[in-house]
């Protein structure tokens, strides 16, 4: 079930961060890079974020992913997109976004940024027509992808019940 987090709740904000934590690990290591800032968040941080954050919950009702956005005037960012290592491969990551393009982003600009050696995550936003439109050097010899999804009116979007392919 994919339901609003309130960050700014301590409890919610040491959910988050025990999600968040592990899974930038894996991509701190697809990237050959260990200083993604994420890995610096703390609880404070995390309240004081003032993204608006989207989480998965299995059926125990613990977080399992969780995505978290900014609108702009030119549409929205996602910050982070993030799945326990425990959960990967379940199609969690799909079912955020499946939602997030669906019921928020739909129609909209939409920007991320992603370690350019993280084929996952890359391939993930390419299925749903982000295309990439930029590198950042964010230290030397590591990138980050950036990419921007412009959906239309016919826009189509993989299914959440095409997740487990994926």
């Amino acid at each position: 079930m994919i339901r609003l987090i309130d960050n700014m709740n301590p409890v919610m904000a040491a959910h988050i961060l025990r999600v968040q934590i592990p899974a930038y690990r894996v991509e701190a290591r697809l990237m050959n890079f260990d200083g993604i800032p994420p890995l610096q968040d703390t609880l404070e941080s995390i309240q004081a974020s003032a993204e608006t954050f989207l989480g998965y919950f299995d059926a125990d009702d613990d977080l399992a992913g969780f995505l978290s956005f900014e609108q702009e005037q030119a549409g929205y960012t996602i910050c982070r997109l993030v799945v326990h290592p425990d959960y990967f491969r379940k199609g969690i990551g799909k079912a955020l976004l499946h939602h997030f393009m669906s019921e928020v982003g739909k129609l909209q600009k939409v920007a991320v940024s992603t370690g350019a050696t993280n084929e996952p995550a890359l391939n993930l936003y390419k299925a749903f027509g982000f295309q990439q439109v930029g590198l950042l050097e964010i230290a030397p010899g590591v990138h980050l992808a950036l990419l921007e999804s412009n959906p239309s009116e016919d826009s189509v979007f993989p299914s959440s019940q095409d997740a487990e392919k994926n």
